[in-house]
């Protein structure tokens, strides 16, 4: 098969796949309302048996994340499991069986979206308001699109200049966000790490996310698995590292340089440009998930 494919609906490789990894952000949603034809698909892939967990390089908890996805009409039957980078970090917090975790002390600066504390709820840590005073810096969100990456500049400044860890619960450099992109917290921790700070990232492509998704496929060879989404750097190269196979959306955060009208051979020339220079390229492209 040449590489990457391009197909019309999911309907054309459906039967290959036993099990489906599936983004949501540009994916299935704008963070506001599921996409047309997002509802039909899952429809179609658990009415064949298919098994489908959601992956999102959200910094909140799992359970906010599925509440937020039944508000927007996704039937959770339809679904079997959900992971989110702010469950994946959180429950590394609470454990704190490895490293970075089991060496980070207990005061936190956190940043978060919108005022959302359930990212933290139930740790034993104390936020402070000052982040001289912290031991780590926990960055699970941002206030985009009403603040820019100038607005956290003070804080990631002050930060460095005593070098304290940071975690980055979502390293997603932009979002879509009712029709255009957004400043994403990953943003602030690579501006972080570009003023020295040391950061770990927890989400796609990190191989951590994976194994948390691999958990609720159990059973399911990673031949029989496909993983879907927006970003060549995230979703299709994390999908690489992890011995999957992938369908690119391209609809998504790459759809300035992917734009609706291209001819579909320059449309799988520019995605094999793109995808060689993150050393990953998807065997499937998909213009946007359908049936």
């Amino acid at each position: 098969m040449d590489v990457p494919r391009a197909i019309g609906g999911l309907r054309e490789i459906a039967d290959r796949f036993e099990g489906y990894i599936i983004d949501q952000w540009g994916v299935m949603h704008d963070g506001r309302a599921l996409f047309p034809g997002v509802r039909e698909v899952f429809r179609e892939l658990k009415a064949r048996g298919r098994r489908i967990v959601l992956l999102s390089n959200s910094g909140r908890r799992a359970a906010v994340n599925d509440a937020r996805l039944m508000e927007m009409g996704l039937d959770p039957a339809l679904v079997d499991g959900s992971v989110t980078s702010g469950e994946v970090t959180w429950q590394a917090l609470a454990r704190r069986a490895e490293p970075p975790f089991s060496r980070l002390g207990r005061r936190c600066f956190l940043l978060t979206r919108f005022g959302d504390m359930a990212v933290v709820e139930g740790l034993d840590l104390e936020l402070v308001e000052d982040v001289a005073e912290a031991d780590f810096l926990l960055i699970t969100g941002v206030d985009s699109p009403d603040r820019t990456l100038e607005d956290y500049l003070p804080i990631v400044e002050r930060a460095a200049e005593r070098r304290i860890p940071a975690i980055c619960s979502n390293p997603d450099i932009v979002a879509p966000v009712a029709g255009r992109l957004a400043l994403a917290p990953g943003a602030v921790a690579r501006k972080y790490e570009e003023l020295g700070g040391p950061v770990t990232y927890i989400g796609k492509p990190n191989p951590r996310i994976y194994r948390a998704c691999l958990a609720l496929l159990d059973g399911i060879p990673r031949d029989r698995i496909l993983a879907i989404g927006d970003s060549l750097a995230h979703d299709i190269r994390g999908a690489h590292d992890a011995g999957l196979a992938s369908c690119f959306v391209t609809s998504g955060v790459h759809r300035e340089e992917l734009p609706a009208d291209l001819p579909e051979p320059e449309l799988l020339a520019r995605v094999r440009e793109l995808a060689s220079a993150h050393g990953a390229v998807p065997e499937f492209v998909i213009r946007r998930l359908c049936w």
